[in-house]
């Protein structure tokens, strides 16, 4: 055990190549009295790799919040405990969140060991701008959040970055370049750091067009790297026709015009004529595709 003074090191690990580890991070693991990892067989395989042996503890989503106390305890007692996640920085779209806000209440020493990151690296490599970037995660994946959240973002100025699942890469282009127009820039970094690694680059319609042609896109690890919507004009038309349908999709008409007009800066009025034609047009449609 450690001395009177317990800490918790959060470690970054690598996204790929295990070149990246930082001699600090094997340092760190290598005393660790306990090393947390979100999936132990991957950060043993690891730790092997290095020739470090040290006990391992899971901690993911669905035990973090039952064991903060035990590792509190822990900490209390003098432990160093090692905090990692299955690649990358620690509660970047990873677990661990619950347990650093409980150490640092605690008054406990939380002591970050930087390194990779698939959003640093891919933003380091996109050739868009980076003064001012935003990170989602992955989007919602219930059709209406995701029609929600996609009408938000399109508006978003930063550059965007984006994690996606691989099987749901195609759909997301098209998603994406429906929500925030085909012309906006984008960049996919796929398997960062690794054997096979890929940058594809061009617009959304491009990339989008691109997706269901190339079956190595769809595999590995993907970064999605988009550029921010540019300054709209005042009651951006364009911006209202393109999220209107994608709205209409989950939301009554006078949600959907709510929620666009806000986006869009267009009249609330204006915005609910439009939804309502295009609700009844969608209707008259599939009575028409049900006489055929």
């Amino acid at each position: 055990m450690s001395g009177a003074a317990g800490r918790l090191d959060v470690i970054a690990t690598p996204i790929g190549n295990i070149g990246d580890l930082c001699p600090r991070a094997r340092d760190s693991l290598a005393a660790a009295d306990l090393v947390l990892a979100e999936d132990t067989r991957r950060t043993g395989a690891l730790l092997a790799a290095c020739g470090i042996t040290r006990p391992l503890l899971s901690l993911h989503d669905h035990n973090e919040a039952g064991r903060v106390e035990e590792l509190l305890q822990r900490l209390r007692a003098g432990q160093v405990l090692a905090l990692v996640s299955d690649a990358g920085t620690p509660l970047v779209s990873d677990p661990g969140f619950l347990l650093v806000r409980a150490a640092a209440a605690a008054g406990i020493d939380v002591r970050p060991i930087a390194g990779p990151s698939a959003v640093t690296a891919a933003l380091a490599v996109a050739g868009l701008p980076t003064d001012r970037f935003v990170f989602e995660g992955f989007l919602p994946t219930a059709r209406g959040e995701r029609a929600s959240a996609l009408a938000r973002l399109a508006l978003e100025p930063r550059t965007l970055v984006l994690f996606e699942a691989p099987h749901r890469i195609a759909a997301a282009l098209a998603e994406l370049a429906a929500a925030f127009g085909g012309e906006r820039r984008a960049v996919i970094a796929r398997e960062l750091t690794k054997l096979h690694e890929t940058i594809y680059r061009g617009t959304l319609a491009e990339l989008a067009a691109r997706a269901p042609g190339d079956p190595d896109m769809a595999r590995g690890e993907i970064t999605l790297v988009i550029a921010g919507a540019p300054a709209p004009a005042e009651g951006d038309a364009a911006l209202l026709a393109r999220a209107l349908p994608l709205l209409l999709r989950e939301l009554p008409p006078a949600r959907a015009a709510a929620i666009a007009a806000q986006l869009s800066g267009v009249p609330r009025q204006v915005a609910y004529e439009q939804a309502t034609a295009r609700d009844q047009g969608g209707r008259d449609q599939d009575a028409r595709d049900k006489d055929a």
